[in-house]
């Protein structure tokens, strides 16, 4: 026993720096908890743990600023050694390559280069982990026949809505198309509101009275049913901001599917002749309903529509090249340039709406190959990793809350009551309403026939 507590005291002295002799066992083992954080549960049978190969001390990712702690094994079974790592072992801030845009009528583009600081980084990945998560809760219950009606999903191009909200203000203003759920969020609605709506249940954000396309949001004009007709709207919104001279702008958003739509070039025009600070943005996700964008459009250059308009080609896929062009494009309409468009070139996972399987006209291998080797939320993670912005553990964290998030959602979306029949005509209009619009009065009576 004596020559053990001996080979223990000069074990300690090696690790301490300090002189054996009069020192004992006890107090060199206080000298040494000032370079680990020593624990020491009870003890288990001696005889029992030399037999088994020593665990593996736990990986803590602590919030605090201090350095991280030696991890020293010790020789007594008992005892083990805890590790932290702390926000200063991560990079704050780096500048990554992007890919180039193309461009149209412009002498000049985005940068080829941006800056992400890790706060962005982990902002950007769990606004996209969010609506990813989101949009497939959205998939579940419409199959279980909670959500009904028109239903379009956005899972796959979700660095376009994370990187148009990174890049705007929040008073600038955005109005797009049905697939309206993502924005909705990154202007401000609480998934839980968004999956009320969804689900017609009073909690939502329009009262469970919008259902998928209609959600609203202050500077967010919702989704519209019919196909590009946000897009002159949004030339009206842009046309009010240049009005009031307040140095704001409007995001118009559409699909490829309406990129050939009369209404749009109309809107092109009147922008152009009032220099409107409106960036057209189409959200090219390869496919419109039920078919191949190469199939629908005798041009598929999408950014070049505007003719005397000037455009940028990005890749939308990347939430770093979405947020650097559309800055680009927003300092050009605030100095009185506008307006511009840009074509985001991004993909959609799920068929165009919940009517549609989404396979029909494109193979399964093709939708397997884009999510293994392009989706956006796994570009950015690798980015993330690779330049130590984060740790593997605090995203798989951040994944599990996000995961629980849109689970609470859910169960409230499902337990909350629908409108009543008496609440029908309440908030259709902002004032007293007009008496010569039918049906919207608040003295309307309704009955139910079902």
């Amino acid at each position: 026993m004596q020559n053990m507590l001996t080979l223990l005291s000069n074990a300690l002295c090696r690790i301490t720096g300090r002189t054996a002799g009069a020192q004992t066992v006890s107090e060199l083992l206080i000298g040494l908890s000032e370079y680990v954080s020593l624990t020491s549960p009870a003890a288990p049978d001696l005889a029992q743990t030399q037999r088994l190969p020593p665990k593996p001390p736990p990986v803590v990712c602590a919030r605090a600023t201090a350095p991280p702690l030696a991890s020293t094994p010790l020789a007594t079974p008992a005892a083990h050694v805890t590790a932290s790592r702390s926000f200063a072992d991560f990079t704050p801030q780096v500048t990554l390559d992007i890919k180039k845009c193309d461009l149209h009528r412009l002498e000049e583009g985005p940068p080829v280069k941006a800056e992400l600081t890790r706060e962005q980084g982990l902002q950007y990945y769990r606004t996209m982990q969010t609506v990813r998560r989101m949009e497939l809760k959205a998939d579940q219950l419409y199959k279980q026949k909670i959500i009904r009606g028109f239903c379009h999903l956005y899972d796959g191009q979700e660095a376009c809505a994370a990187g148009v909200e990174a890049a705007i203000k929040s008073t600038d203003h955005l109005i797009t198309a049905y697939r309206a759920h993502a924005y909705t969020y990154t202007r401000g609605v609480s998934v839980k509101e968004i999956l009320c709506e969804l689900t017609g249940r009073r909690g939502g954000v329009s009262k469970g009275k919008g259902g998928s396309m209609h959600m609203y949001a202050p500077r967010f004009y919702g989704g519209n049913g019919i196909v590009g007709a946000q897009v002159p709207l949004g030339a009206g919104i842009a046309l009010a901001c240049q009005y009031l001279g307040n140095s704001q702008l409007c995001v118009t958003l559409y699909g490829d599917g309406a990129a050939n739509q009369g209404q749009l070039f109309e809107s092109f025009n009147m922008a152009a002749l009032w220099k409107l600070p409106c960036i057209f943005v189409c959200e090219n996700n390869q496919y419109g309903m039920g078919t191949s964008a190469e199939r629908a459009s005798a041009s598929v250059d999408y950014y070049k529509r505007g003719d005397y308009i000037p455009g940028i080609r990005v890749d939308g896929m990347d939430v770093l090249c979405v947020r650097e062009a559309v800055k680009f494009a927003a300092d050009l309409c605030r100095d009185g340039k506008g307006p511009i468009v840009m074509e985001l070139q991004t993909y959609r996972y799920h068929g165009h709406s919940m009517s549609d399987p989404g396979v029909s006209y494109r193979s399964r291998e093709e939708i397997q190959e884009v999510r293994s080797k392009n989706d956006p939320i796994a570009l950015l993670k690798e980015q993330m990793l690779s330049n130590n912005m984060a740790s593997v553990e605090e995203l798989k964290e951040m994944d599990i809350a996000i995961r629980k998030e849109v689970e609470e959602a859910a169960q409230f979306a499902t337990a909350d009551p629908e409108p009543s029949l008496d609440d029908m005509c309440n908030h259709v209009f902002k004032n007293d309403p007009p008496l010569e619009v039918r049906g919207t009065n608040p003295w309307s009576v309704f009955k139910s026939v079902s």
